[in-house]
């Protein structure tokens, strides 16, 4: 990483222009509707010659500008995410001053990455008053909602912030390309002013990319400027790096990782269903009634199903009355111990839970963890924790990240049953922009708490939220006892994705998001209101004549009614319950 910054300050040296002293300077996107104009105190974006974020970047005294003129394109692919193949292209822009200090300014067509590359950084991001948005309250685990507002009310936010710049025009404001030595950062609001703070102190010279991605909400979802400005992939070989469907067994049954029998249950679930993993939760290593961990992986290996393990990180919840396994991943040492006897055992992944805040030394944490997985040829997903900042291009065995208030919530207390509809319905404009979620989505029974989607919103979730391990969080008869059309759905269901387009779609009231996979395309759309909807799909986001192969909607109202399945449908419009959804598969 330290390399690639270092030649393309080289590479902006080289076509030095004038001296900007008091002056401003600007870069146009390639398709000339994004302008940004720094000058001595502000980062100004404009879409269409009108300015609609205005960015603190404190007393600066720039005395050289240089741009290149040329625009620039970077290709890379993802092995998950909202597309294969990936393609980043942008103009780009830099500022010094006399000390070093030095501003570097990317521009594409779907948004604005900018950083500071030496000295101190003081950014703030200007949202007057009476602009709608919607932002998250800090909590350390990014567990919470993104209530919608047009006010600023004093206090700490997380990334992502989604705001309403006018009808139709959007910008998400979040953080990339954050490495060892970096703190993740967050947003203190005072009046208009969001104000970067950094959990701890950041000891690399390069700080983060902070990221506004512009656009319509088509733009906001498509949008890989995430991934677009972390580093290279840097994982050589990545045969081993498969992406799935994976049966859970913990929000049905809470402890029952200890319980060999239960356990079978789930392994039985993914081989019946076709999923090619099954993740064993918190206290497999107490595991007993009949057999213990090793038994487990031997009965995984003759059905042919994938084993992942969860760890507690050691960090957080610690010590007695935490979940184990505990301290097996803390250090350098203890993580060569146990990778290396998990690769031979035959274990093809590991969840890391219960994160500390994320300041520079849990940083470094995510990111060995990270480095030494992919040495043991380990799938990683991380819960209890921070939110996706690019690593998967960088380190493609990471899957997927928790960071979400998921399914999970429904164990905990009733505030998901009635919060889930206008919630998942603005996931996908909010947390999901910015990478992988693992949500656990697809309930269509009750844990310790009632939920009132209707089952296609469920059946729709895990094609509307991306996550390159989808872990499936319903008991073995709920899936087992679906109809034959949704059950063949879910089993073939991919968790990687060649390209990803929103069709319809406004924050907390609805959501329609087709994906493809191969030639063929799956759609998922949910209503977010307690009113019945009408949906009317923009088809041609994904070609011409559009025949729905399959579709499946509500037979009710309620949960637990049912589907109606009905193959060779014309696209069209669609009348969705309250709280409702519906699934449909085109053959391209």
């Amino acid at each position: 990483m330290r390399k690639s910054l270092f030649s393309f300050a080289v590479l902006l040296g080289a076509l030095l222009l004038t001296g900007c002293n008091s002056r401003s300077v600007k870069v146009y996107s390639p398709d000339k509707n994004i302008c940004v104009v720094v000058d001595d105190s502000t980062l100004t974006v404009k879409y269409k010659n009108q300015a609609v974020q205005t960015v603190r970047i404190g007393e600066c005294h720039w005395v050289e500008a240089s741009h290149i003129r040329e625009t620039i394109e970077e290709r890379y692919s993802m092995l998950s995410g909202k597309r294969k193949d990936c393609c980043y292209i942008y103009r780009a822009m830099s500022c010094s001053e006399a000390n070093g200090r030095n501003l570097l300014v990317r521009v594409s067509n779907d948004g604005v990455a900018f950083r500071f590359a030496e000295g101190d950084e003081n950014v703030s991001y200007v949202i007057p008053d009476g602009t709608k948005r919607w932002l998250q309250r800090q909590k350390t685990d990014y567990e919470g909602f993104y209530p919608e507002s047009t006010s600023a009310t004093r206090g700490k936010y997380n990334y992502p912030a989604l705001i309403e710049y006018g009808e139709g025009l959007f910008g998400l404001i979040t953080e990339s390309g954050i490495y060892h030595g970096n703190s993740c950062s967050y947003l203190t609001c005072n009046g208009d002013n969001y104000t970067v703070t950094y959990t701890d102190s950041d000891e690399s010279l390069a700080h983060p990319w902070r990221l506004i991605i512009i656009g319509g909400l088509a733009d906001i979802v498509e949008s890989t400027l995430v991934t677009d400005v972390a580093g290279n992939g840097i994982v050589t070989d990545k045969s081993w790096i498969k992406p799935g469907v994976s049966s859970w067994i913990y929000w049905a049954y809470n402890h029952s990782s200890k319980d060999f029998q239960k356990v079978k249950e789930y392994i039985d679930l993914a081989h019946d269903m076709g999923w090619p993993y099954t993740l064993i939760d918190w206290e497999w290593d107490e595991m007993a009634n009949g057999g213990n961990i090793e038994d487990a992986l031997a009965y995984a290996r003759e059905k042919g199903v994938k084993v992942n393990l969860w760890y507690n990180s050691g960090t957080s919840w610690v010590g007695a009355g935490a979940p184990g396994p505990q301290d097996r991943l803390r250090t350098k040492e203890a993580r060569e111990q146990e990778m290396s006897r998990l690769e031979q055992m035959g274990v093809t992944g590991i969840k890391v839970d219960f994160f500390l805040p994320d300041g520079h030394e849990m940083v470094d944490y995510y990111l060995d963890i990270l480095e030494d997985a992919a040495r043991h040829h380990l799938l990683v997903d991380f819960h209890g924790c921070t939110i996706p900042r690019g690593w998967s291009r960088t380190w493609p065995n990471l899957m997927s990240m928790e960071s979400v208030y998921g399914a999970e919530w429904y164990n905990n207390n009733r505030r998901m049953t009635n919060a889930a509809a206008a919630h998942n319905a603005t996931l996908p404009f909010t947390r999901n922009v910015i990478g992988p979620m693992d949500y656990t989505p697809c309930t269509f029974t009750d844990s310790q708490n009632p939920h009132i989607t209707t089952d296609c919103h469920e059946l729709a979730l895990p094609i509307l939220f991306e996550s390159g391990l989808q872990h499936m969080a319903d008991r073995p008869e709920a899936y087992l006892g679906l109809p034959d059309a949704v059950r063949e759905l879910l089993s073939g269901l991919p968790s990687a994705w060649d390209d990803t387009r929103l069709l319809a779609g406004y924050p907390g009231q609805f959501a329609v998001i087709a994906r493809r996979s191969g030639d063929t395309w799956y759609i998922g759309g949910i209503n977010g209101t307690d009113q019945e909807l009408l949906v009317d799909p923009i088809y041609s986001r994904i070609g011409g004549s559009i025949v729905l192969e399959t579709l499946i909607t509500d037979k009710g109202n309620e949960p637990g009614k049912g589907f109606n399945i009905d193959s060779n449908v014309p696209a069209g419009q669609l009348i969705l319950p309250a709280r409702g959804g519906f699934v449909a598969v085109i053959l391209n």
